[in-house]
């Protein structure tokens, strides 16, 4: 079992490096791969895998307490991610509303980190899409006019 300490502890300090996993989270990133790897050791050697109330033991219980400064964590499978995104939900066979009425999330609170959501807000702030979208819009309606003349 020390090799796949060793394993997990690999794993995670190449996640910080490559800026995946804040370093205040390396605890819990380290005790989560070190269990994942455990678990896929166990189901390699053929034993009986891992019940699933031992897995929902891991899991939040609250989806307030799932979603966190640096990561939001699956409610289904227990992964931390920075977001939900619709190709991991697809992996469980759900979409973003099917989720939220599963676990009882309203529609209001992103399914993202709040650090995601903030660098997301503060980008918006500063491209300012609805401008562009009205400058758009005026040199849309504008084109058709000056075609309708050139004919």
């Amino acid at each position: 079992m020390t090799s796949l300490l060793q394993m997990a502890k690999d794993l995670v300090a190449e996640q910080i490096a490559l800026g995946k996993i804040p370093p205040e989270e390396t605890s819990h990133h380290l005790h989560l791969t070190h269990d994942t790897l455990q678990k896929l050791h166990r189901q390699e050697q053929g034993r009986r895998p891992v019940a699933a109330e031992a897995e929902a033991a891991e899991r939040p219980a609250d989806w307030k307490t799932s979603i966190t400064k640096h990561a939001i964590t699956c409610l289904e499978c227990g992964v931390s991610l920075r977001q939900l995104s619709s190709r991991h939900l697809r992996v469980h066979d759900l979409d973003a509303k099917s989720y939220r009425l599963k676990y009882g999330i309203p529609s209001a609170p992103p399914l993202s980190s709040r650090q995601a959501t903030k660098r997301r807000q503060e980008l918006a702030q500063q491209i300012r899409p609805w401008e562009k979208a009205q400058a758009a819009a005026r040199v849309a309606a504008k084109a058709p006019a000056k075609a309708k003349g050139t004919r």
